[in-house]
């Protein structure tokens, strides 16, 4: 099975950090994921997120250091995800592809179900090695 790279943003706002709902008719729907998507022939990790955060939530973002990188393998694709600390540089975020967000805080994981290949940064999260 082929590798597909995907990136996602770490977004704070204060002790809260932002995730997204998939939607329903999505492999993996209505699970919870950072904002992000795959990145296209051309792209690097950062232009992809830029791109995926203004598409999928109307925002421009200011990327960051990678914060984490995980693969993992879904029963339909493996993903090798590298997560990267972002802000918001303008707009405010907006659904314009998932079904709701959220801006939780690292005790409320528990509360939210999300994709097994977040697992292990929301355990690094959760340990708190991903304060700003």
């Amino acid at each position: 099975m082929a590798l597909t790279e995907v990136v996602a943003a770490l977004i704070w706002r204060g002790d809260r950090f932002l995730i997204c709902q998939r939607p329903a008719h999505k492999a993996r729907g209505l699970l919870w994921e950072f904002v992000g998507g795959k990145v296209e022939p051309g792209e690097t990790g950062e232009q992809a997120l830029m791109r995926e955060c203004r598409e999928e939530l109307d925002i421009g973002v200011r990327v960051g250091e990678a914060f984490f990188e995980v693969t993992h393998t879904y029963p339909d694709l493996t993903v090798h995800l590298t997560l990267f600390r972002a802000e918001i540089a303008e707009g405010e975020p907006r659904r314009l592809e998932h079904n709701d967000l959220r801006w939780i805080t690292v005790q409320e994981i528990p509360d939210y179900p999300f994709c097994p290949a977040d697992e292990a940064i929301l355990r690094a999260l959760r340990q708190g090695e991903a304060r700003r």
